[in-house]
């Protein structure tokens, strides 16, 4: 169970000056925690303990921080089905996903353990011509320095490691900002990285309000920006970042086409597309959003699609036999069903679904929405996919790259041809061939292009972001005999 009340961390150590912070439980409403609030001090205070910190990280033996992670890894698997219900209760995800994300937490942080050792560095040949003779050069990684992270209510663990895991990693001191519909499980994380031996100060998860977040942000004491979240906050953050660097893992509005050959039979698409465009109430980046159908197959795959959307089951994610859980409140869920009502209005059709109870929302499944509508154009967030027929492979591919996002895209297709085409021409971060935009490895490069994002995610492509590469040159003088 949760506790009553949960503290966040300052500079290592655990803070309970207030229970100012209310934990709803995502299907019921209800409060059911409290955590504490952090005030604009306690920010600053956050941010020059990083500063402190920097270099007691910068050196740290890379097989101290490997030990650190792999804590983390010994002690996320004791308190697996703890996290698990925590994610059930606080994000409203079903029992079966929340312990998905679990096992991708341990995932995560046991692929940074593996880089953390690893460093990165090249021997130059600078003998490129005349004048460099006898010059030779080596490249290191170093840390960046301090690092705000900001990370939202969706994925409330394994968003959280994809930046803190890399952060030790590479050793950044770091502060972490989490949702605040979704603390809890940064705060169960908080407290397994105190048990550690990190330098004083190397960490703070804190919970300020947005009008005292401005410092996470502006200060140009943190090197690094890392921002999970709404397309619209994010490309305002960077434009207060200043200096620093900025990575944003921002929305999508992620394509699938099945072409004419598909390369697997239409009941193993339908499954995927389904848990694709359902799984967790769909509130994910890379959620199947629209199904691009060649003219042979789109009624056959409609049909089993429609019939896999009304096989779910909706309830209480607390319940092992439910499959789709609330939205994460009642807004977004009036939000999205808003968007579903103006496409019928204009001709688009609802084949199952559409129907909302507080913050559950059915499963939808709708044809023939107008591209101009916001189901179409922008990131619905929500457990609602999007049928469309094609007969042109050309025309697909130019369907998948009008919107402004470009996250990820699936490709079903047994034509090599094709599937390097779409690796050409698809304008997006991910091609996935033979299965849906939603596959995703935590080891793997993970970001998007236009609206979507800069920079890529993924343990050590997030090392490489927060560290920077350091060059030596030696010149040899002549050789002599002893």
């Amino acid at each position: 169970m949760l506790a009553d009340r949960y503290p966040f961390y300052l500079a290592n150590r655990p803070r309970q000056p207030n229970e100012d912070l209310p934990v709803v439980d995502k299907f019921s409403g209800e409060v059911v925690t409290r955590v504490a609030l952090s005030s604009a001090a306690d920010v600053e205070e956050a941010i020059a303990a990083a500063v402190r910190a920097a270099e007691p990280m910068r050196k740290l033996p890379p097989h101290a921080r490997q030990a650190i992670l792999e804590h983390c890894v010994r002690r996320f698997r004791e308190r697996a089905e703890e996290l698990a219900l925590i994610l059930c209760v606080e994000a409203g995800k079903p029992l079966r996903d929340a312990r998905g994300e679990v096992t991708r937490l341990i995932e995560t942080f046991k692929a940074a353990a593996e880089e953390a050792v690893r460093g990165g560095g090249e021997v130059l040949d600078l003998e490129v011509s005349a004048r460099a003779e006898g010059y030779r050069g080596f490249t290191r990684r170093v840390p960046v320095g301090p690092v705000s992270l900001i990370t939202p209510f969706n994925f409330p663990l394994n968003l959280v490691a994809h930046k803190v895991a890399p952060a030790i990693a590479a050793g950044c001191p770091f502060i972490l900002k989490p949702s605040d519909r979704t603390p809890v499980s940064a705060m169960v994380l908080a407290e397994v990285l105190a048990e550690t031996n990190l330098p004083a100060g190397a960490f703070s998860v804190v919970t300020p309000r947005l009008a005292d977040i401005g410092p996470l942000i502006e200060d140009e004491r943190l090197m690094l920006l890392s921002f999970t979240g709404s397309e619209k906050v994010g490309w305002e953050l960077k434009a207060r970042a200043g200096r620093k660097k900025v990575v944003l893992e921002l929305g999508g509005n992620a394509a699938c086409v099945v072409d004419k050959e598909p390369g697997a039979p239409l009941e193993a698409i339908a499954d995927r597309v389904a848990l694709g465009a359902f799984f967790q109430s769909g509130q994910s980046c890379i959620s199947v959003q629209r199904v691009l159908v060649h003219t042979t197959h789109y009624e056959a795959l409609k049909a089993l699609l429609v019939a896999r959307a009304r096989a779910l089951r909706a309830g209480n994610p607390r319940d092992e036999a439910t499959t789709l859980g609330p939205m994460i409140d009642e807004p977004a869920a009036r939000r999205l069903e808003g968007w579903i009502h103006s496409a019928v209005a204009r001709g688009a059709r609802v084949l199952t679904g559409g129907g909302r109870q507080g913050a559950l929302l059915e499963a939808t499944v709708l044809e023939g929405v107008p591209t101009d509508e916001p189901l179409h154009t922008e990131e619905a967030f929500g457990p609602v996919v999007l049928l469309e027929s094609f007969e042109s492979f050309t025309d697909a591919l130019r369907r998948v790259n009008a919107g402004r996002f470009g996250l990820q895209a699936g490709l079903f297709t047994n034509d090599l041809s094709r599937a390097m085409r779409a690796w050409d021409d698809l304008e997006v971060g991910g091609v996935v061939v033979g299965d849906v935009p939603s596959f995703r490895v935590d080891t793997m490069p993970y970001g998007g292009v236009k609206s979507s994002g800069l920079g890529r995610e993924g343990v050590k492509y997030a090392i490489e972001d927060m560290t920077e590469i350091r060059l030596l040159v030696l010149k040899q003088g002549p050789s002599r005999d002893d």
